[in-house]
């Protein structure tokens, strides 16, 4: 068999990037997407063990067109598309109260964690239809428990909510949908009060990608949920 094709929004940092190395040690074909070219070049010329070079393409997840044609450049380039990472987030500390963080972060934020995962999933499930392939998405512990003044965590309720909607529309598919749902993670900004708590590594996080992927045909794992050890389960 050729090498399994993986896309994965987002790719440039963080959970991405992690998740892109670990792929590429695997064995996959990768499609990697997010807006910094530059750091998408950076992130390919450091990744080993692939077959093909992996094919970079400069994508604002908020942007219909550019979100469409990413599974045409990648059957152009590997002939298939047979995993999706919808990736691609952003985080603001928030407070309905207080009037935390602007209007226009506010708008980046629900516009590229809810929209942009949409626009993901309907571009990209025409394809995994044709390869019985496998949807993941990032939500997160915060799209499971309430979070008080945080619009990040209504955020990622949608995205729960997506990912059960989406499973069930293409229940015949035969394609597999997984939400990840991780903790807080060191990968970026975090919210004030949170700055001593553990947290995970990116490549904590990557690893459960691959296990969800490395699954064989017949099993769906529908959501993995992890926290770093120490967490409390109301955060």
């Amino acid at each position: 068999m050729t090498a399994p094709v993986l896309l994965i929004t987002g790719a440039s940092s963080g959970i991405g990037a992690a998740t892109a190395r670990l792929a590429a040690r695997e064995g996959f074909s990768l499609v990697l997407a997010a807006r910094s070219r530059h750091r998408l070049h950076a992130l390919a010329d450091s990744l080993g063990g692939t077959a093909t070079t992996p094919l970079i393409v400069t994508c604002d997840v908020q942007d219909w067109e550019q979100v469409a044609a990413l599974p045409a450049h990648a059957e152009k380039a590997f002939g298939r598309l047979d995993a999706v990472f919808a990736n691609a987030g952003v985080f603001a500390p928030t407070s309905f109260l207080h009037g935390s963080g602007s209007p226009e972060q506010w708008r980046e934020m629900v516009l590229t964690n809810v929209y942009g995962t949409a626009l993901v999933a309907r571009a990209t499930l025409p394809a995994l239809a044709r390869s019985r392939g496998h949807l993941v998405l990032t939500g997160s512990v915060a799209g499971r428990v309430t979070v008080p003044g945080q619009l990040y965590s209504a955020t990622k309720w949608a995205v729960t909510a997506m990912a059960q909607s989406i499973r069930a529309e293409a229940a015949h598919t035969g394609i597999r949908v997984t939400l990840l749902q991780p903790g807080l993670v060191n990968s970026g900004e975090r919210a004030p009060e949170r700055g001593a708590d553990p947290a995970l590594a990116p490549d904590d996080v990557a690893r459960a990608v691959l296990f969800a992927l490395s699954q064989p045909d017949s099993v769906d794992v529908s959501e993995l949920v992890l926290r770093p050890t120490g967490q409390h389960p109301h955060r």
